[in-house]
């Protein structure tokens, strides 16, 4: 009969918290690793098969979860206020919560959510950012007015805030339609 090992990760910006049971809680491993694209490859290596993994879903998850998930049986993301172990508890660290994560998956107790796919991640990204360009074109635009007006200077509002020089982004035609 072959074990599964449940893995549960606290991501953070700088390092990832894990701990891994098996199917009747005992902890196997229990540590920490640096949040760097090498090292979850070096970690993964050391893991006994097969594994899953679960983390709470934040800005530095859809890297691991892709970078994990063809290493393993299955990756799981939750969001984090749906997994209310962890809010409520009263002593809460990286290890504590790496624990209680993993407690989570493997007794399925673990509200899982959707990741985005790498495209619809990359859409949104340019979304993103071409909208802050637009908002910071239009803040300076706004900033050069009242220089302008502070100044005494006489200018055309108009020829200021030109709808016609709205920023265009461009995207890639794969994403078109």
């Amino acid at each position: 009969m072959q074990h599964r090992y449940y893995t549960g990760l606290d991501v953070h910006k700088r390092s990832i918290s894990y701990c891994m049971k098996d199917g009747s809680g005992r902890i196997h491993a229990e540590d920490a690793i640096p949040a760097t694209r090498l090292d979850p490859d070096t970690w993964m290596k050391t893991l006994p098969q097969p594994w899953t993994a679960a983390m709470e879903a934040t800005i530095f998850t859809s890297w691991i979860y892709f970078q994990l998930k063809p290493h393993a049986a299955a990756v799981k993301v939750t969001h984090p206020l749906m997994l209310r172990a962890i809010a409520a508890a009263k002593k809460k660290n990286d290890r504590i919560d790496a624990n209680k994560i993993a407690d989570c998956l493997r007794c399925d107790f673990l509200p899982a959510c959707d990741i985005a796919s790498t495209e619809i991640r990359e859409r949104r990204r340019a979304l993103r950012y071409g909208n802050l360009l637009f908002r910071q074109a239009v803040q300076m635009k706004n900033k050069i007015a009242v220089l302008l007006v502070d100044a005494g200077v006489a200018y055309n509002k108009q020829k200021l805030h030109k709808v016609a020089e709205k920023m265009i982004i461009s995207i890639p035609e794969r994403w078109h339609g």
